[in-house]
């Protein structure tokens, strides 16, 4: 290789590296990471603008798992596995982490994977705690306290 084009091999892959490392530096946080919530409420109002005296569009109940999209004040804008929902009030969310199910059925399993036993049956919009994960299945926990393993790309959370 001659010297002219192994100092611009150089010069291209300097560049390059500095781009990108200037390019990571740009991003914000939040695009990085999302951020997630789950109501800790017994319910909680979803309005169209963050006021109590909005519109009230939606209401959930205790675990319903949250993407935060905005903060404005002590209200986050917030949006579910299905659409953007809209605006709730802080206090009525915590940061322990649920899963819902976002298909019609799933299994529950007692460990991680289709080799282990079916102990139940899971419906749309059925609210799961989060107790730990393998892979890419989820230790869940119901409402009722029994405990298994569902598949997590058949649920939404973390």
């Amino acid at each position: 290789m001659s010297l002219w084009l192994s100092l611009f091999v150089r010069r291209v892959l300097a560049f390059g590296f500095a781009f990108l490392m200037l390019s990571a530096a740009w991003v914000p946080a939040s695009a990085s990471a999302a951020e997630y919530v789950s109501v800790h409420a017994s319910t909680a109002n979803v309005r169209a603008q963050p006021t109590t005296r909005s519109a009230i569009l939606w209401r959930l109940t205790a675990g319903y798992p949250l993407q935060v999209q905005q903060r404005r004040g002590k209200w986050l804008k917030v949006r579910d596995f299905e659409a953007p929902l809209g605006w709730i009030y802080a206090t009525l969310v915590d940061r322990t982490p649920h899963r819902v199910v976002s298909v019609e059925t799933a299994n529950l399993r007692s460990g991680p994977g289709v080799k282990h036993r079916i102990v139940g049956k899971l419906h749309r919009y059925d609210v799961l705690r989060s107790i730990g994960r393998s892979g890419s299945w989820a230790h869940v926990r119901l409402t009722s306290g029994k405990m298994g393993w569902v598949a997590r790309s058949l649920t939404w959370g973390w």
